[in-house]
């Protein structure tokens, strides 16, 4: 079972990374899914998500856990039974989960060209220290994104906008953590974020 990377942030705080190599069925196989689980992952159209899906659950299983002790609010975010908090992500490949104490969000994205040409419905005030020309503009972005996202998911409030409530202070791809704010409602937040790249991906997540 492939589990490509684990993260301890903290004594409270673990991210595990997936790379998905299995097949549905030998995904399938060793799991115990809830009956809303089984025929959610039977009715999606594409195996990418499926597979998706079910190494999720196998992430859970690392930790501990199953498919029985997740369940999802009226946001659509996750939450464990146990009251600990958990975020979840997969992109193609791969798939992540984080597990804390406090509350956080994940985010895992494919390095691709094409985040730059919707960059502005996403980037305001990073614009200030980004370089369009600079040879690791995309992958700047994809933290950016990753980081936004993982903000959202922690957040999980409806109404919230990429460009307009988060803001990602500058970084470099080397430090491989910045500091990142949400300023909703004349209400602002700080928060922590870490960024990995692997295979070309980037893998982003916020931590209270």
């Amino acid at each position: 079972m492939p589990l490509y990377k684990s993260i301890s942030h903290n004594s409270q705080t673990t991210v595990k990374i997936w790379q998905i190599t299995e097949s549905f069925k030998d995904l399938m196989v060793p799991l115990d899914l809830k009956p809303e689980s089984l025929s959610r992952v039977e009715s999606m159209k594409s195996t990418l998500h499926q597979r998706g899906f079910l190494s999720v659950r196998h992430l859970l299983r690392e930790f501990g856990y199953t498919d029985q002790d997740l369940f999802y609010d009226d946001h659509g975010k996750p939450h464990l039974k146990d009251g600990k908090h958990i975020s979840i992500t997969h992109s193609f490949e791969f798939s992540g989960v984080i597990i804390s104490h406090s509350e956080v969000g994940i985010d895992i994205e494919k390095q691709r060209e094409k985040i730059a040409i919707i960059a502005k419905k996403f980037v305001d005030y990073e614009f200030q220290y980004l370089s369009l020309k600079a040879s690791d503009y995309v992958r700047k972005l994809t933290v950016i994104w990753g980081i936004k996202e993982s903000l959202y998911k922690l957040f999980a409030t409806p109404g919230m906008l990429f460009r307009e409530h988060f803001l990602v202070i500058p970084f470099t791809l080397e430090d491989s953590e910045t500091v990142c704010w949400i300023d909703y409602n004349n209400q602002k937040h700080r928060y922590n974020a870490n960024y990995l790249e692997f295979e070309g991906f980037t893998c982003a997540y916020v931590v209270e």
